[in-house]
């Protein structure tokens, strides 16, 4: 895994804010609701960390939840009471369907809803009553990468590595793009790589990338993993033309989302051309977790039973990660709104 995670040290970093709270929860209200909300946010991870995956979603949804009001009450973007939030902005349903295809809607654009609201704060998408199936969001998840859902072909997060961005200054950014699935590096053709990386907004704006010949229409040359899976070196042009090594960086992460001190490029959410913060992909499927768990009892039992269900043992990873995770893009989540 390119990521790393150190909980511990998150929450310590937003314990320590809370003595001198950043952007507009600096007093009042806001301050208040800040403060509060991050302590019950991590009073549910911590008791999240202690119980096993039959509640586990539950402590850790409406742990991310309170966090998002402290995110809210702190954002410099929300004006008046815009940063109140009412509601969880978000519905999952077709609990009779595959667990793949559990279908996930948001209320509108106009709502309060914590969802809806957080996603305009991040630029990140809603979708309205259009659903959009649990596993397109599940291989969003950078952490869900060994971890697929069914054998379908994956749009999942592709790492990226900006440390091969160095010296003089250069009309074009260079970068790998990583664990690409097999089935595009099998089918090989040019035109189904294009394909692939037209449903995500930050590759389907590249210039060109490796070929295996010196043909410009040649195939792509993959370098191919041990473990399934491979990378491709892909280009953009830089709008000013020549960069420099930052400018080059500054624009990878203009294409980019990040999380766990990485950089991944993410598919657009179905019905609509943009790609999520990872904050809000988390919350989608932490959110429908915990409502399978709340509501759905019988059916929770059922797909976490080890012994019966191959779903098991991927939901644990995902849970337990989640504890792991989450701290961190809370805390870089902060820093970006309140700045």
């Amino acid at each position: 895994m390119y990521m790393k995670a150190d909980p511990e040290e998150a929450w310590e970093k937003l314990r320590a804010s809370r003595a001198n709270p950043p952007g507009k929860a600096g007093g009042g209200a806001r301050r208040k609701t800040y403060a509060a909300a991050l302590e019950q946010a991590e009073q549910m991870f911590r008791a999240a960390a202690t119980v096993g995956p039959a509640t586990r979603p539950l402590q850790v949804f409406y742990g991310l939840s309170q966090a998002g009001r402290a995110i809210a009450a702190t954002a410099v973007n929300l004006k008046g009471e815009d940063w109140r939030l009412d509601g969880h902005g978000i519905r999952a349903s077709g609990f009779d369907k595959p667990f793949a295809d559990i279908e996930i809607r948001t209320d509108p654009a106009t709502s309060r809803g914590s969802f809806v609201r957080l996603s305009q704060l991040f630029d990140s998408p809603v979708w309205g009553k259009d659903p959009v199936r649990l596993e397109d969001v599940w291989d969003m998840l950078p952490v869900n990468l060994e971890y697929p859902l069914t054998d379908r072909d994956r749009y999942p997060a592709l790492y990226t590595d900006d440390r091969g961005i160095h010296g003089d200054p250069h009309p074009l950014l260079h970068v790998p793009v990583c664990d690409i699935p097999d089935w595009v590096i099998d089918d090989g053709r040019r035109e189904t790589v294009n394909s692939f990386f037209a449903k995500y907004p930050g590759l389907a704006k590249h210039h060109e990338y490796v070929h295996r010949t010196l043909r410009p229409d040649g195939p792509p040359d993959f370098t191919r993993y041990d473990h399934g899976g491979g990378e491709l070196r892909v280009s953009w042009r830089m709008p000013q033309g020549n960069a420099l090594v930052e400018e080059r960086r500054e624009h990878l992460r203009g294409l980019t989302r990040s999380h766990g001190g990485a950089r991944w490029f993410l598919p657009a959410i179905p019905p609509t051309s943009r790609e999520p913060h990872l904050l809000m992909a988390w919350w989608a499927v932490i959110y429908t977790l915990s409502m399978l768990a709340r509501y759905e009892p019988a059916g929770w039992a059922g797909l976490i039973s080890v012994d019966n269900n191959h779903h098991a043992v991927p939901i644990e990873g995902l849970l337990k990660r989640a504890i792991d995770f989450i701290p961190g893009l809370i805390a870089s989540t902060l820093e970006e709104v309140s700045g």
